[in-house]
């Protein structure tokens, strides 16, 4: 894959950018597609608790099988497509029954690739193998990561990322998050070898801001150019941030303000944080 630039022939598309990737053209999976309400930022209440959202174009949700449950069953690529949920690409697996699910498109993935879960360590360790983490070797990057065996991939789902594993220690499996947190889990959680696919979307320039508001993003407003009625951080007689730390319109502090639970049981897990601090016991 490779980033291309688009002939200019409108202003639009002065700036844009795009990938160049081999989709399947065919429509989606019918009985993997589901219809699903879109909250626009609204809460059970109908209140907005997150801003900035509504509108965009309609899109069916992939059913996408975060457990890899079906052992020891070869499955086939048969297309790779675009969702419009996740930045990743998906791939359509057909096992040899018949049954169809979706799964992340790990990179070097291609249409008419076999791949398999199983619960026993494989020879060799191609790029879409699920298994245990404890069947893994040391310093495999991997992704779509269970926290809790059995529950579904939750870590490491976005397009280019992965985690690595350190080590294995009896029930205890310690990985390297994406973003350099180092934590445990327990062994018998299950992981996809390899990275995530699409690894180029964050460099794709879309070129104009209709294009955002297709993906259902709203415009955003600076607080200092409100005015004081409306924002802490509006009003004066110049361009000024009003002298004070970066706030929400609520007051809440917006930057270096930490917003994870002490509380947490899964901060018991983490070994080091993001920042680079180890966790004291």
């Amino acid at each position: 894959m490779a980033i291309v630039k688009i002939r200019p022939l409108t202003p639009a598309q002065r700036f844009q950018t795009k990938s160049r990737q081999e989709l399947s053209k065919n429509n989606p999976e019918k009985s993997l597609t589901i219809s699903i309400h879109r909250k626009k930022g609204r809460n059970n209440y109908g209140r907005i608790t997150s801003r900035r959202r509504g509108g965009g174009h309609k899109k069916l949700y992939r059913i996408i099988d975060f457990k890899r449950s079906k052992l020891d069953v070869p499955a086939e690529v048969v297309s790779i497509e675009y969702d419009p949920n996740r930045t990743a690409n998906i791939a359509l697996l057909k096992f040899e029954d018949g049954e169809k699910t979706y799964i992340l498109c790990p990179r070097g993935v291609k249409v008419g690739d076999k791949l398999v879960s199983t619960n026993t360590a494989p020879e060799e360790f191609t790029p879409g193998l699920c298994v245990r983490l404890k069947d893994v070797p040391p310093a495999t990057f991997i992704h779509a990561i269970e926290m809790q065996p059995g529950k579904g991939a939750q870590i490491a789902r976005a397009a280019g990322q992965s985690a690595q594993l350190v080590s294995v220690d009896g029930k205890r499996a310690t990985i390297k998050m994406p973003s350099g947190e180092i934590r445990m889990v327990h062994s018998d959680c299950r992981a996809t070898i390899g990275r995530v696919g699409n690894e180029e979307h964050e460099s794709v320039v879309d070129g104009k801001a209709g294009r955002s508001r297709w993906k259902g993003r709203r415009p955003r407003v600076r607080g200092v150019a409100m005015n004081p009625v409306d924002h802490p951080m509006g009003g004066g007689e110049a361009k000024t941030s009003g002298g004070g730390h970066p706030v929400s319109p609520w007051g809440q502090l917006s930057k270096g303000f930490p917003t994870r639970t002490k509380s947490k049981p899964s901060n018991s897990m983490i070994l080091v944080r993001r920042n680079g601090k180890k966790v004291k016991r």
